[in-house]
């Protein structure tokens, strides 16, 4: 009986750890899994960013030279681009308090919190 007892005792330690080990695994791969998302997101938003800010910059050089091409004068026509910046610039300055943090912030914390209940329902779905 006693013999049976002791068994008993080491297969109940033996499956202790191996839960043990499963949860850790299970954590480290959640972890890398987490880990992977965030730097492929941050690639795929940087590339995104890049190709933006460069159609913003052609775009822009494009429009002073149509402007200096109208005015008849690349001086003017740059001038004006640099003058519309300045007008973007100081509505910026002004609105940022109350309007473009708030929404900026809203919008990195909406999709955090859309990659992790796209986390939760791959898990319900296993």
């Amino acid at each position: 009986m006693e013999e049976n007892k002791e068994k008993d005792i080491e297969d109940l330690f033996f499956d202790a750890k191996e839960y043990i080990d499963t949860r850790i695994e299970y954590t480290r791969l959640s972890a890398v899994e987490k880990g992977s998302k965030i730097f492929a997101d941050l690639i795929t938003n940087g590339a995104v960013i890049i190709c933006f800010i460069l159609a913003f910059l052609f775009g822009t050089f494009t429009l002073a030279l149509y402007l200096s091409d109208v005015l008849g004068s690349h001086t003017r026509g740059f001038g004006c681009v640099a003058a519309i910046y300045l007008l973007l610039a100081i509505i910026f300055y002004f609105a940022k308090d109350k309007f473009i943090e708030r929404y900026l912030v809203s919008l990195f914390i909406r999709k955090y919190f859309d990659k992790v209940a796209d986390k939760d329902d791959d898990d319900e779905e296993k």
